[in-house]
């Protein structure tokens, strides 16, 4: 893979939170394959049906962009704990980012 020119290397976000480094959403992806698609494998919720990863489910939960995401991915949330320690330092902001593109994309990758 060649070099990105810095316009190539960002990804416009949705809403106002304006551009995103693809490699944060890049960081983002691998982490929640390594730490969260256990339990939210396609966004959704082996353990607790109604709180997905969708973006009507967020939504329905107060959660409307990615900086509502991140402190639940590290401190975790209900019956969920959190994972701010083996997410390291941006972990839970990187999560956040590339989940809240997913569920606006209606959760395309699997």
């Amino acid at each position: 893979m060649g070099s990105l020119q810095p316009a190539q290397a960002l990804v416009e976000a949705p809403g106002d939170a304006g551009p995103v480094d693809a490699g944060i959403l890049e960081r983002g992806d691998e982490l929640f394959v390594a730490h969260c698609a256990g339990c939210h494998v396609n966004g959704g919720n082996i353990i607790r049906r109604g709180k997905t990863l969708k973006l009507a489910a967020l939504a329905r939960n107060g959660i409307d962009g990615p900086e509502a995401i991140a402190p639940i991915a590290a401190a975790g949330v209900g019956q969920m704990g959190g994972y701010g320690e083996v997410l390291g330092p941006d972990g839970p902001e990187a999560v956040a980012a590339w989940v809240w593109q997913q569920a606006l994309e209606g959760w395309p990758r699997s």
